[in-house]
C-alpha cells in the first residue's frame, strides 16, 4: 500500500506506480506480501522490510552486480534469468516504490525504461 494511503495524502496515479513496483518486487524475489503488519504509526512494515531488504543488498558496494543480483532473486529461478533485464527489473521496481510520490517516474516512464533494454 502507498504511503499516501496510510497518511491520507491525495491519491494519484502514482499510487498505481508504488503498487506495481511491488508486484515486480515481490516477482523477483519470489516472496508475496498479502498479508501486511501495520505499525502502531501506521507505517506498513512489510512493504518497508522488503524494500529495504533489496536496497541494501543492490547498495552495497563491495559486492559484484552478480551476487546481489543472486542474493535476492527467487531461488527457484535457478539462474534462469537474463542479469542484465533481472537488474533493470530490480532499479525499476525501485524506484516505483520511492516514499515520495514525486520520486517516482510515471507509468509512462517506467514503460520507456523497461522497452529501453528490450533487444
Amino acid at each position: 500500500m502507498a504511503p499516501e494511503w496510510v497518511y491520507n495524502l491525495p491519491i494519484t496515479s502514482k499510487v498505481d506506480v508504488y503498487s506495481y513496483g511491488i508486484v515486480l518486487l515481490e516477482m523477483v524475489i519470489g516472496k508475496s506480501l498479502n498479508v501486511m503488519h501495520t505499525a502502531e504509526n501506521g507505517e506498513i512494515r512489510e512493504h518497508k522490510r522488503l524494500v529495504m531488504l533489496v536496497r541494501e543488498n543492490v547498495n552495497i558496494g563491495t559486492t559484484t552486480k552478480k551476487s546481489w543480483i543472486e542474493e535476492i532473486i527467487y531461488p527457484m529461478l535457478t539462474n534462469n534469468y537474463d542479469m542484465a533485464n533481472m537488474e533493470l527489473l530490480v532499479k525499476v521496481a525501485l524506484q516505483c516504490v520511492a516514499e515520495d510520490k514525486d520520486e517516482r517516474p510515471t507509468m509512462t516512464q517506467v514503460v520507456k525504461m523497461l522497452m529501453s533494454h528490450e533487444d
